[in-house]
């Protein structure tokens, strides 16, 4: 017995650091108790908790340090019980403030704060939203390439923090629109992966029944998903209005991509917006590349948060998810307040081409994809944010990310198993409908119903 507490003092001094000669299992436990819990057999509840810590309970209903040593030693001298070494939530940061990069502004006296505070729940909870999307969007590729997804698939890892920041910003019950790399939005709006998946193999689980695909996803207060360049942003402006109209205090958030800027209808959306003073978020998406042409080849001016002109703007970090979240925040209530609309540049980056037709190395480096990803990699940079003011433990992103991978292949099986639409539905809900109507199908004298 001696020479097991000697062990387990030397291993438990190399991970703490502290100088630990502890000669019965009391002692070891009344130096160590921050560092130590119990488990045993006979305790399968507290071994679930290690695995997934719940939240805290309050300070005043937690156990004297006292009698918490005195349960774990009864605990301990239990035939079978083992030492496990793991972390409290005493040992974690609750909160901590962080220095973000100052935003560039249009027509506004001030910006948005130049600090950003994060809490611990804060910041595992976009961490596994940004995670989410990547994996999502790493097995959309693998099952394009596999030709078990078809036709259009623009995916969005690399750009994460700009819809975990926004959906940060904003209510549930405000509203989002934007163009075809939706996956992530679609995400972020509460639609379930194994919805997006299904949707992406044209299945009749998808969240749009297996007849939208990649482009057109849907859901309460989030409306696509748009395979028009530019035609979301005049739709945006109308949603806006209806907020404006109906006085429930909501706003509008448009998003558009540096491809969509030089749109004719943007400008007449933004000219609309700023006469009537709508609550209109407008959002560039600036990823330095539209289809496969730099910003720099495409527009005179690349400054695109100045392009609404008598319209405030902001230039936004867009790889940092709490520079994005800080700036909606700050948009959003300047729209709520009655200013009208603003538009704000979100720079940031696609890891993969325009869409899974285009490489992406034909008009930019692997050099370059890969000195972003090092440099500015949205998760990596909360990870380590969060480690760095020990707000978390690598073994707890691990856990994160194993839970992540399994849900996805999930997904994935589900998205590959389930079945087509049959054709009896084809032309469902074209129409908000009663009674149904007929739809001529691919020759004049074949016909489908539509029903709603």
């Amino acid at each position: 017995m001696q020479n097991m507490l000697t062990i387990i003092s030397n291993a438990l001094c190399r991970i703490t650091g502290r100088n630990v000669g502890a000669q019965t299992v009391s002692e070891l436990l009344i130096d160590l108790s921050e560092y130590v819990s119990l488990t045993s057999p006979a305790a399968p509840v507290l071994a679930q908790t290690e695995r997934q810590p719940p939240k805290p309970p309050p300070v005043s209903t937690r156990a004297p340090a006292a009698e918490l040593v005195s349960s774990q030693t009864d605990q301990l001298d239990r035939p079978g019980s083992r030492v496990v070494v793991s972390r409290s939530f005493a040992d974690f940061t609750p909160q901590a403030t962080f220095d973000i990069k100052k935003c560039d502004v249009h027509r506004l006296e001030e910006g948005p704060p130049v600090k950003a505070t994060l809490t611990r729940d804060q910041g595992l909870q976009y961490y596994r939203i940004m995670q989410t999307v990547r994996r999502m969007e790493l097995k959309a590729d693998q099952l394009y390439k596999q030709k078990i997804i078809r036709g259009f698939c623009h995916l969005y890892d690399g750009q994460e923090a700009c819809a975990a920041g926004i959906e940060a910003a904003i209510n549930p019950s405000d509203h989002l629109i934007t163009a075809y790399r939706a996956h992530g939005y679609t995400y972020t709006r509460g639609v379930a992966i194994k919805e997006i998946l299904a949707e992406l193999t044209g299945r009749k689980g998808g969240v749009a029944k297996g007849k939208g695909g990649s482009m057109h996803m849907y859901a309460p207060h989030f409306y696509g998903g748009n395979g028009i360049v530019g035609a979301q942003v005049p739709l945006g402006a109308g949603i806006a209005l209806a907020c404006q109209y109906q006085g429930n205090n909501q706003v509008c958030v448009t998003l558009y991509g540096d491809g969509a800027a030089n749109q004719g209808q943007l400008f007449e959306a933004f000219n609309m917006a700023a006469l009537w003073k709508l609550p209109c978020i407008f959002i560039c998406e600036n990823n330095k590349y539209g289809m496969g042409t730099s910003v720099e080849r495409a527009s005179a001016s690349t400054d695109y948060y100045k392009r609404g002109d008598f319209i405030p703007g902001l230039r936004v970090d867009g790889m940092d998810v709490l520079c994005v979240r800080e700036a909606t925040q700050f948009a959003a209530d300047h729209c709520r307040s009655g200013k009208g609309p603003i538009v704000m540049e979100l720079q940031t980056y696609r890891y993969h081409g325009h869409s899974m037709s285009d490489p992406g190395v034909s008009y930019r480096t692997r050099e370059e994809i890969q000195e972003v990803r090092s440099k500015s990699d949205p998760i990596s940079l909360l990870k380590d944010r969060m480690l760095s003011n020990n707000m978390a433990a690598v073994e707890e992103f691990k856990e994160i990310d194993i839970a992540i991978r399994k849900e996805v292949e999930e997904a994935a099986q589900y998205a590959t198993s389930d079945p087509e639409p049959p054709l009896e539905e084809l032309c469902n809900h074209i129409f908000k409908n009663d009674p149904p109507l007929e739809v001529r199908g691919t020759h004049p004298w074949a016909t489908l119903k539509s029903v709603s």
